[in-house]
């Protein structure tokens, strides 16, 4: 188990935070790729493109490569993995200081509520901002 960057420390806690959103930003751009009618036919010059002919096909293969589904898909993945694995504590922890909002209460109030100590409550956000980068394989 590596120690993550900072930076990615940061980006992970930044998912965290706007965990929320990107689950709707999933469900959005799964409807836009399913429902929506645009053509991205690059092939300009004619002759046969090779996308697959079936709408059924061709919604399968755009859901499965769309790169920004995919990342969003994995991030969310990750959080709801080591979320569901985790003990009760942590996962009130992740609640309190990352999906109640507006954010109302410190690490103090949080760490409280928790009946912890500020610094215990720490331990715990490193330990799941941790696992969750062990899931998404950064570092």
């Amino acid at each position: 188990m590596t120690k993550l960057k900072k930076a990615t420390f940061q980006h992970i806690e930044s998912e965290l935070y706007s965990y929320n959103e990107t689950v709707k930003e999933i469900e959005r751009l799964r409807q836009d790729i399913i429902f929506c009618n645009t053509n991205e036919d690059e092939n300009e010059g004619g002759g046969r493109g090779n996308l697959p002919s079936s709408p059924t096909e061709r919604i399968a293969t755009a859901l499965t490569t769309n790169r920004k589904l995919q990342n969003l898909e994995s991030i969310a993945y990750a959080i709801e993995r080591v979320y569901n694995n985790a003990n009760e504590d942590y996962k009130k922890l992740v609640r309190l200081k990352y999906w109640i909002k507006p954010q109302t209460k410190t690490w103090e109030g949080i760490a409280r509520e928790l009946s912890v100590s500020r610094r215990q409550a720490f331990r715990w956000r490193d330990e799941v901002i941790q696992a969750i980068g062990e899931v998404l394989g950064w570092r």
